[in-house]
């Protein structure tokens, strides 16, 4: 009972057993055809298929064309969220003026613009990376504002008294309290262009990992289609287990 008890008292560990009691519960359901085996792959067969769908699909390779187009717009979205950002706690009636537009923009479906840029720029590569873009500056620019607007007023007059300059002051005092902030956005930032990216492959049929998972739906391939979008949920964990680790060197305590 105390391994037991060990066991579920890691979070981790709890999580994947979870996991486990579900996709056991799904596999007995389609087996006992409580679920449509021809609607939902039986977990089994999807695990069963990977191999065979990263050999014909070359799914490493696609998973760099994804990697690719987040890592861009990524860069490009804290490029611009940062500044943005600053500006908006610069200006204190810019940033109330629109961090209410941004956050209701940050809820909204922006993955439904898809066909407007699709008209403009065309079934581009640099249609997936605006697409990943939009919605992954909205939090860092959010967040931004946030980490600068809460900088205590005392570290801030505790350097004036020591006639540091502003420049100083922002690059010494604001900024190093405001980075857990941006990191967050940043984090949220880069998972949202990682979704949109993908959606927006699977919708246009073009791209990496997106393309894959609609070329098999097509083809009604039903095990290597949920094998595909097991892989792009393993890529997505594994981009939120990296950035918690970069968090955790950066902010050890």
């Amino acid at each position: 009972m105390r391994t037991i008890a060990r066991f579920f008292a890691s979070p981790a560990l709890a999580g994947l057993a979870g996991v486990a009691v579900l996709l056991g519960i799904l596999e007995a359901a389609i087996r006992w055809g409580w679920v449509n085996r021809q609607i939902v792959a039986r977990p089994s067969d999807a695990v069963a298929s990977l191999p065979l769908l990263i050999e014909e699909e070359d799914i490493f390779a696609n998973f760099l064309v994804t990697l690719g187009m987040t890592g861009a717009a990524a860069l490009i979205a804290i490029g611009v969220g940062v500044p943005l950002g600053y500006l908006l706690y610069r200006r204190r009636v810019l940033g109330e003026a629109y961090e209410g537009w941004l956050a209701a923009a940050f809820a909204a479906p922006l993955v439904l613009l898809y066909p407007l840029f699709l008209v403009i720029f065309g079934r581009t590569y640099f249609t997936l990376i605006i697409m990943g873009f939009i919605p992954g500056s909205i939090p860092i620019i959010l967040q931004t504002r946030a980490g600068l607007s809460s900088v205590p007023r005392t570290l801030v007059n505790v350097g004036r008294s020591f006639h540091v300059t502003s420049r100083a002051l922002f690059w010494k005092i604001m900024f190093p309290h405001a980075v857990p902030y941006i990191f967050n956005g940043v984090r949220l930032g880069v998972m949202y262009s990682l979704v949109n990216v993908v959606a927006i492959e699977y919708l246009t049929d073009f791209g990496g990992l997106g393309r894959i998972v609609s070329n098999t739906y097509f083809r009604y391939e039903i095990p290597s289609t949920y094998a595909a979008i097991l892989f792009v949920i393993g890529v997505s964990v594994l981009f939120f287990w990296g950035f918690n680790r970069i968090e955790r060197w950066l902010r050890p305590v």
